[in-house]
């Protein structure tokens, strides 16, 4: 198992819907982990599993004095919440101004996050929703411990300008330099389009060629379906199946392409049969 973090350049492409229907689907018990120091969204879109509001106080804000003495990967469970649907969420911060009570924590979270695969009472995989990490933000420490990075990206030809040089900027921050894809150690830099279905397969191999003639070292690992009828269903706000969105159908053809190819990396221990003991 593993953490995977999730990240954009600038803008909104719609980094948190697709972190939300990535673990939605994931095959294997998954906690989603809003990071992004500017602040979480999930307290806004979505109800907690008893139907009323999550706590924002319960979350990456109450982890921060659990971190100051050191975090066993076990404790990151007595700080989630689960949503409506049954998906483990650790609520992100209120605000940027809150971000200061992470400072030098960070790696330390990573570290959490990463060896959570390990624990002996509730392993997970970790899919962390770092949001911009453009600048200096400290999410960037976070990256370090991960497995995979997906770089979430529409297809304007900025937004895919953008895109290709900050997967160049994070494989020479990670990796020392520019390499070949296939050269790299974790974490791997993978690209995930944001784009109609209609135009997926040809965009998604035109921006996947731009990436390996830039020598970036991250390639096009799938394309979720620009769906806002799905991500409103998604975030509770619209009725419909869920399960035959676009969004949702994509995320599960994103997933299962993920574990194709990165998934002999990742080890798999079996849980025990108290596996929900750590919650």
């Amino acid at each position: 198992m593993a953490l995977i973090a999730l990240a954009a350049d600038k803008g909104s492409p719609g980094v948190t819907t697709a972190a939300v229907a990535l673990a939605a689907v994931w095959p294997r018990r998954v906690l989603l982990a809003e990071t992004d120091p500017a602040g979480g969204d999930l307290v806004y879109r979505s109800a907690a599993a008893h139907g009323g509001p999550l706590n924002p106080n319960t979350g990456m804000l109450s982890i921060a004095a659990t971190a100051r003495r050191g975090l066993v990967p076990d404790q990151l469970w007595d700080h989630v919440q689960p949503l409506s649907g049954g998906l483990d969420v650790l609520v992100g911060l209120g605000g940027a101004e809150q971000a200061t009570g992470l400072a030098g924590l960070w790696p330390t979270l990573g570290r959490a996050f990463a060896s959570l695969a390990d624990s002996p009472n509730a392993p997970a995989d970790v899919i962390a929703d770092c949001g911009r990490i453009s600048g200096d933000t400290p999410a960037l420490e976070l990256l370090p411990h991960a497995a995979l990075v997906l770089l979430i990206a529409r297809t304007e030809p900025e937004a895919i300008a953008r895109v290709r040089d900050r997967a160049a900027v994070l494989t020479t921050k990670l990796h020392g330099g520019p390499h070949g894809a296939g050269g790299l150690g974790t974490p791997q830099i993978g690209v995930v389009l944001v784009a109609d279905t209609g135009e997926a397969a040809k965009i998604s191999g035109q921006v996947d060629t731009m990436l390996v003639h830039a020598r970036t070292g991250a390639r096009v690992v799938g394309t979720i379906a620009d769906d806002r009828a799905g991500a409103d269903q998604l975030a509770g706000r619209r009725r419909g199946r869920l399960d035959k969105s676009l969004l949702v159908r994509s995320a599960r053809k994103v997933t299962a392409d993920l574990q194709q190819q990165y998934g002999a990396t990742w080890s798999v221990p079996t849980p025990p049969p108290h596996a929900g003991a750590g919650r």
